[in-house]
């Protein structure tokens, strides 16, 4: 009897994001609101804020217009409690901290406590192994992000050299399609 394994391809488009802007602050949020989308699940460090900073008088304004345009917010953070809880707090958003991105588990479960469907939600992060992949896992449309300050941990330091890879690939993708 012959082994009929499946042989996977790997593809560095698993790690596309859908989208991939400047800055967070920049993203129009009333176009994403009139395309449907609902709920807003962010990652906290070097989307929102540098890396450990607390939350921001921008920030804080920043939410406050996601609420006065209809949205429902969730962090969804690799972080403790220690760091995501007064985070949360300053900001006035759900969040879910230690959750294991790219684990598809924690973005469901951040749709869930927004009350909003998968299709009714966007991601928005900086790390396209953790933020983007996972929320691509569990169905959800994500925007990447620059990181906002670039000190950063030695772990992810490598991770971005990685980035580099993808993200030129991405981008070749990208202007293929705009010269076809």
């Amino acid at each position: 009897m012959e082994n009929k394994k499946k042989h996977r391809v790997f593809s560095l488009e698993r790690f596309y994001p859908d989208r991939w802007e400047n800055s967070t602050y920049r993203i129009d949020f009333e176009a994403l609101y009139r395309q449907g989308f609902r709920g807003v699940i962010f990652d906290i460090d070097n989307t929102l804020v540098p890396h450990g900073a607390p939350a921001t008088k921008e920030a804080v304004r920043f939410f406050h217009k996601l609420r006065r345009i209809g949205f429902q917010t969730c962090l969804l953070s690799n972080n403790r409690k220690a760091r995501v809880a007064p985070f949360a707090e300053a900001v006035g958003s759900d969040y879910i901290e230690n959750a294991h991105k790219p684990s598809r588990k924690n973005y469901l479960k951040a749709c869930e406590k927004m009350g909003v469907s998968t299709e009714e939600a966007v991601f928005i992060g900086d790390q396209l192994f953790t933020d983007v992949y996972g929320a691509k896992r569990a169905g959800i449309r994500q925007i990447l992000v620059k990181p906002i300050h670039p000190k950063e941990e030695i772990q992810i330091v490598l991770k971005r050299k990685l980035e580099k890879i993808v993200l030129a690939s991405y981008a070749q993708k990208k202007r293929g399609k705009k010269n076809s």
